[in-house]
């Protein structure tokens, strides 16, 4: 009988959980999709409201730093009383977020609902959340892989939510969308069901060395390799955070239909979709930290000849394309580093601190691309700012050792 359990644990610690994938991938895209929506928000709200962009940049810029500062302490909640609990709170917040900034008369209004709510909305549903499940019921072997998919499943959010959420205010106006968009967000909470458990009752836990938070903290911060992780994908947040708040707004300057703004962002989630599921496969094979670098120079290089190439309907669709492939391409090796590095047991705050900095970083690129705006009339700084990021996050990555830390390579294998 003993054999036969040892047996019948092993077939199923091998086998992929397809109910927890689909419902979490469900999740991941109504999560993500509202919010990488919010630029097509912008110009009929100021328009009504007369604020400025400024206005409306901090609070999206609001909304990723308390996504950012949201996701260590859900993720870490989630490690310890189960994943369903953080992300049906997380569905509800988000709807309460999103109905405030529906309904808000002022800016602090604004602030508190698009802004705060919705980011501690988004970081207790984010995919990250989502992720560190998956990596809990899925063997090391195809975690990056399910890494992949949950990605691609955000991505699809953005996809979708790009004509929804600019069909919705073409037919109901700015506010109302707002509300239809709280109402979907209730259904999270049902469809996070399937995710309960935590990482105790997780067949990895039994396996690996047991920690204390503090513990794992410590021996987070003082891995170079996960430093250099953290400062990088400050990067990744600037850059992508920036065209989605501001991308909209950018095409509209330049004289460009704003049904190709609808389309751009369209086909970045689209092609992210594309992007992440091959970046799932190529992590699963081929050194992630090289991986991450050349992503990151590829930003660069094609964010630099957008800026010098005419900038036309054209040009605009064929950088949405690039760029989708690399949008969120990030993120499968990113987390794949951080749980090859310390394993699954404090996944969700280590991956949550990883992606901490990754929101600070959108914090800054959606700021300071509204208020530089403001102030000198151009997106150009910001843009020409995020190329040099872009070079830098590639020189911190190279670098990177893609390997467990002496405690787990002196423990049995998850």
């Amino acid at each position: 009988m003993a054999v036969q359990s040892t047996a019948s644990t092993s077939a199923a610690a091998k086998s992929v959980p397809w109910l927890i994938i689909i419902c979490g991938c469900i999740i991941a895209a109504l999560t993500f999709g509202p919010r990488s929506a919010m630029g097509f928000f912008q110009l009929p709200m100021l328009a009504e409201k007369g604020w400025d962009r400024t206005t409306f940049g901090l609070a999206m810029a609001l909304q990723n730093l308390f996504w950012g500062l949201g996701l260590p302490i859900f993720g870490a909640i989630a490690d310890r009383y189960g994943t369903w609990r953080v992300l049906a709170l997380g569905g509800i917040i988000y709807a309460a977020g999103l109905y405030l900034m529906a309904v808000a008369d002022s800016p602090t209004m604004l602030h508190i609902g698009g802004g705060v709510l919705v980011g501690l909305g988004v970081a207790a549903g984010s995919f990250s959340i989502v992720l560190a499940a998956f990596a809990r019921h899925t063997p090391p072997e195809k975690r990056s892989i399910i890494f992949g998919i949950g990605t691609a499943a955000g991505s699809a959010g953005m996809f979708l939510f790009a004509p929804i959420s600019q069909g919705l205010i073409d037919a109901y106006g700015w506010s109302d969308s707002l509300i239809i968009m709280a109402v979907m967000m209730l259904a999270i909470p049902v469809l996070a069901a399937p995710l309960r458990g935590s990482s105790h009752s997780a067949q990895a836990a039994l396996q690996a060395a047991q920690q204390t938070v503090g513990q794992a903290l410590s021996e987070a911060m003082a891995h170079r390799s996960y430093v250099l992780l953290v400062s990088g994908f400050f990067v990744c947040g600037f850059q992508v955070a920036f065209i989605t708040a501001h991308f909209p707004a950018y095409i509209g300057d330049l004289g460009i239909e704003a049904r190709y703004a609808v389309i751009a962002l369209a086909l970045i989630g689209f092609f992210n979709i594309i992007g992440s599921l091959g970046a799932g496969f190529i992590g699963q094979h081929y050194s992630k930290p090289h991986f991450l670098a050349w992503i990151y120079l590829g930003r660069s290089a094609l964010v630099t000849a957008f800026l010098l190439l005419p900038q036309t309907p054209t040009t605009v669709i064929i950088f949405a394309i690039l760029m989708g492939l690399l949008w969120l391409s990030t993120v499968p090796p990113t987390n794949g580093l951080v749980a090859i590095m310390f394993g699954t047991r404090h996944l969700g705050m280590l991956g949550g601190i990883v992606f901490l900095s990754h929101q600070i970083g959108s914090f800054l690129g959606v700021w300071l691309g509204g208020y530089l705006y403001d102030h000198f009339g151009s997106y150009n700084p910001v843009w020409w700012l995020g190329v040099a990021l872009g070079v830098f996050a590639a020189i911190v990555h190279w670098p990177i050792q893609e390997k467990p830390v002496d405690r787990l390579r002196l423990a049995p294998a998850e």
